[in-house]
C-alpha cells in the first residue's frame, strides 16, 4: 500500500456544511474509491485556518488517480467546488505532500 497525504483548502464559513456532506458521502462516489484501491481514507481538518489535511491508503497511486476520469469523481468535485477553493476543472486545489517520516 502506498500513502498519499495532501492538503487543500475550504473557503471560510464552509466547515460545517464540508463535513455533513462528507457525512452523506453518495454510495457510488465510496465505491468508485474502493474501486480504485482507497483504503484508510480520512480528512481532517484544521480549525483555525480552513485546511483540510486528506490521507489515504491505496493500492497503486496510477490506478487510483484514474478516479478523476469517473463521471461519479467529476459529479462530487462540481458538488464541493462552492464550498473550497478548485480548479477550472472542478478538481479541489490541493497540494501532495512528501512523506518524511514513516514508522510501522
Amino acid at each position: 500500500m502506498e500513502r498519499v497525504a495532501s492538503i487543500m483548502y475550504l473557503y471560510p464559513g464552509n466547515q460545517e456544511e464540508y463535513k455533513k456532506r462528507h457525512d452523506a458521502l453518495w454510495p457510488e462516489m465510496k465505491e468508485a474509491l474502493k474501486a480504485h484501491g482507497a483504503a484508510n481514507y480520512s480528512i481532517f481538518l484544521d480549525e483555525k485556518t480552513d485546511t483540510l489535511f486528506a490521507y489515504v491508503e491505496v493500492e497503486d497511486k496510477a490506478i487510483y488517480d484514474k478516479i478523476a476520469e469517473t463521471e461519479i469523481c467529476q459529479k462530487w468535485w462540481k458538488y464541493m467546488a462552492p464550498i473550497m477553493k478548485s480548479n477550472p476543472n472542478n478538481s479541489p486545489v490541493a497540494l501532495d505532500l512528501k512523506e518524511v517520516f514513516y514508522l510501522a
